[in-house]
């Protein structure tokens, strides 16, 4: 057994939040662990577009939440996207505040509802953003990517919307290039302690900028990428909703509890190099969860591995589990003419319901393992390469709900590898599962570059 990725998740320690006057740090969120976070006061009152010849996509939605009388209204958050913008950024902040109960619309600044993000993952929006610019949110929150902050920067309606919400007091934040490339020409960081993705800090006002994961600073708060997102999202949560729902969703998300905890293992070590660019298939299904196919494919892209989301549904579009809608790059049989050196089976529960009873997809699964390429899973996914045979003695993780359901499963890591099947407990352990699979592609320091670039710690050995 070899131990891996032993050191590179953030280590989330020391989340604090601040009410009026007084910092405090809540028994729940410390549970979580979250990663330094400095505050201040808080008040508490260009990608290519697609091609012309494409169908026109609509966002598909989920059926929406009647509200009882009397109760509070729903939270009201903007997300806004453009060409370019970073897709993990965006699907963890969709995925962590829908959990949360907000009312989160994502919002194109383009003249199209489909984008292609920084990675090359296609979006689809809930509605653009004319639509949004008379409604009050109680939550701005920008994305980040290149050119993604810059498309934000040069939509006039979205300044407007944002320079209004600073000015009346209610919250805003952005991640990674958005504080530097977005907020900063527009005049929104004056007098706030702020930080940002590391090739950006050179752009923030100097006095003020800080190398925290997060900065909350009076309404703002800001963050520093892709591998921080979760903390930045649930920092927007504990301000929008309280410590202990933060605590809740934090403890969903499978977030770390134990700074010690180990992050893989791996048994029955053996070689995966291959002598061309690895090919990796992720089928996808409605469903299926949206943090976890985008992060792999994020990260994967960003090793230079050749990535195919496939749907295995009748259309393209797919809506996954938090209601996002996300454009595949083929359909299943489509996708099936060619060969994979991976095929990754991404969880949600209702996508892994759907995707089990794809035959061509068990097909090639069936085919990948018995000519020996690699295959992997997760979440609850494992179960379906359990009942297609393909676990045997293996061992596995998997999402708690469903661990106890596999034959040889393990407890302990985050992410699992036993020779060519690697597997994962889901959500805040996805990253860690992609750079994994970076490592036995493309060695220690691949892995260690992406990881660097997405703001994740990793060893240097």
């Amino acid at each position: 057994m070899e131990s891996l990725l032993s050191s590179f998740q953030p280590s989330l320690q020391n989340f604090t939040s601040v009410r009026r006057n007084r910092v405090i740090t809540p028994k729940a969120l410390i549970s979580l662990t979250y990663a330094p976070v400095s505050t201040q006061q808080k008040n508490p009152s260009t990608s290519s577009s697609s091609s012309n010849s494409k169908p026109k996509l609509t966002p598909k939605t989920v059926k929406p939440v009647t509200e009882t009388p009397n109760a509070e209204p729903k939270k009201k958050v903007l997300i806004p996207i453009g060409y370019g913008t970073e897709e993990m950024e965006v699907v963890i902040m969709v995925n962590v505040l829908r959990r949360a109960g907000a009312e989160v619309i994502i919002a194109s600044v383009e003249s199209e509802l489909e984008i292609e993000a920084s990675a090359g993952t296609r979006l689809v929006a809930d509605t653009s953003i004319s639509t949004c610019a008379n409604q009050i949110f109680d939550l701005i929150a920008l994305p980040g990517g290149m050119p993604g902050s810059a498309r934000l920067r040069d939509c006039e309606i979205l300044r407007k919307m944002t320079s209004k919400q600073a000015e009346e007091k209610r919250f805003y934040g952005a991640i990674c290039a958005a504080p530097a490339v977005t907020l900063n020409p527009w005049g929104l960081l004056k007098r706030k302690q702020t930080t940002g993705h590391p090739a950006f800090m050179h752009e923030l006002p100097t006095f003020r900028a800080v190398k925290s994961n997060i900065q909350i600073s009076g309404e703002l708060t800001t963050s520093r990428g892709p591998g921080t997102t979760f903390e930045f999202a649930l920092s927007l949560v504990a301000q929008l909703f309280g410590e202990s729902v933060a605590a809740e969703i934090g403890a969903a998300l499978l977030m770390r509890t134990d700074a010690n905890q180990l992050r893989g293992e791996e048994f029955n070590k053996v070689d995966w190099s291959v002598n061309h660019i690895p090919r990796v298939l992720i089928p996808i299904a409605n469903g299926s969860d949206e943090i976890e196919v985008v992060t792999l494919i994020d990260v994967l892209r960003r090793a230079n591995l050749e990535i195919v989301v496939a749907s295995v549904e009748g259309s393209m579009q797919i809506v996954a589990s938090q209601g996002t809608n996300i454009v595949a790059d083929k359909s299943i049989s489509g996708a099936s003419e060619t060969i994979y050196d991976l095929i990754i089976l991404p969880g949600g529960a209702a996508g892994v319901g759907r995707i089990q009873k794809c035959k061509v997809l068990k097909k090639m699964l069936k085919e990948q393992e018995s000519t020996g390429r690699i295959y992997g899973a997760i979440s609850s996914s494992p179960l379906v390469l359990q009942k297609l045979g393909l676990i045997k003695e293996k061992r596995v993780t998997a999402h708690p709900s469903i661990i106890n359901q596999l034959t040889s499963h393990v407890n302990g890591a985050g992410v699992t590898i036993d020779g060519t099947l690697i597997t994962s407990k889901g959500l805040a352990s996805v990253a860690d599962f992609a750079l994994a699979i970076v490592k036995k592609f493309h060695g220690h320091a691949r892995a260690r570059s992406v990881a660097e670039g997405l703001v994740i710690e990793y060893p240097r050995s």
